[in-house]
This record gives C-alpha cells, sequence and structure tokens, in this order.
C-alpha cells in the first residue's frame, strides 16, 4: 500500500531530484497495480496523481470495460516522471510529466489476452467507445486531460495530469 490507499500498490521513492529547474517530487511513490489491476511499468509519480489515477481506474476505466474480455488485466503505462518541457520541444515550459504529476496511458489488456490501444482502438467499435469513455470520465478527477483529438503529440496515448486550471479541468 502507497499514499494511505489500499487500492494502490507499489513503493516509496521519496525525493526524486529534477535535472533542470521545475524539475523533482518531493515525495514520490512507483505504483505497480492499481485497484488489483498490474501497470506495465512502475509509474513515478507524487501521492495526489496516484490516487487521482486509482479513482479514475475504479470510476472510469472498469465501468467501461466491464466484463469485456473477463475485464482489465493491465493498464500499458507510456510515461509517468520524465524532466522535461512539454511536448519534448524546446523552450517550452515544464511538463507536469517533471514534476510528478503526469501519467500517460497508451492502451490496456483484457483477461482474454486482447489488448487495446488508444492508436488502435480510437474511433473502432465497442473498444472504440469503451476509450471515449475512458477519456471523458478522467475530465475532473486529473485537471488536465488529453487524447487523440487534442493534438498531433497525443494520437497514441491518454496523457492525464493533477494541474488545477483557473477555468476548472481542460479535457481535450
Amino acid at each position: 500500500m502507497v499514499c494511505k490507499d489500499p487500492a494502490l500498490r507499489g513503493e516509496v521513492v521519496g525525493e526524486v531530484p529534477g535535472g533542470i529547474t521545475g524539475c523533482g517530487i518531493a515525495n514520490a511513490v512507483r505504483l505497480h497495480e492499481v485497484n488489483g489491476v498490474r501497470l506495465s511499468t512502475g509509474a513515478v509519480v507524487d501521492c495526489p496523481t496516484a490516487r487521482a489515477f486509482g479513482t479514475w481506474v475504479e470510476r472510469g476505466m472498469m465501468p467501461a470495460v466491464g466484463n469485456q474480455g473477463g475485464g482489465v488485466q493491465s493498464i500499458r503505462v507510456a510515461a509517468s516522471y520524465a524532466c522535461r518541457t512539454r511536448n519534448h520541444q524546446p523552450g517550452a515550459r515544464i511538463s507536469e510529466h517533471g514534476r510528478g504529476k503526469a501519467i500517460d496511458v497508451s492502451g490496456y489488456s483484457l483477461r482474454d489476452g486482447t489488448e487495446v490501444t488508444v492508436l488502435r482502438d480510437w474511433g473502432a467499435g465497442r473498444n472504440g467507445r469503451a476509450l471515449r469513455q475512458m477519456h471523458r470520465a478522467a475530465c475532473g478527477t486529473f485537471g488536465t486531460v488529453l487524447g487523440p483529438e487534442s493534438d498531433r503529440f497525443h494520437q497514441d496515448h491518454f496523457h492525464f495530469d493533477t494541474a488545477r486550471h483557473r477555468g476548472g479541468p481542460y479535457c481535450r
């Protein structure tokens, strides 16, 4: 258990220093499992982001998938902590990934072995509908939600971060 939440499995990492000004995490954790669903790779984030991700898995992802293929077995994590600028663009502001406040999801696996990816399945049949439902469900739980229709940088994954915006959640 991490972040005082029994649904979150992983380990405490502690302080993660940043390589450039504005990066780093004071109290990082590495998530391996959320609500009984394995992550493809350990996701290094802060506790508010870990808890938001747990909420999304429970209230957004699992209901969208339901019992299809036996339910969700694992989540493909495309990125978590990385000290970098937004979209790796020179001169851009520091990404929320660089603060430990973001996680990217590129797909998931079902218990029957079915692989669903944002790149291939967005907008295609039942899996596409499930992905759209998951994307919508993340809005509000996260401060920023980006997906395939937001811009060219997010064609193959969902970006979720816990940054808060004055006008409310930013979801595209």
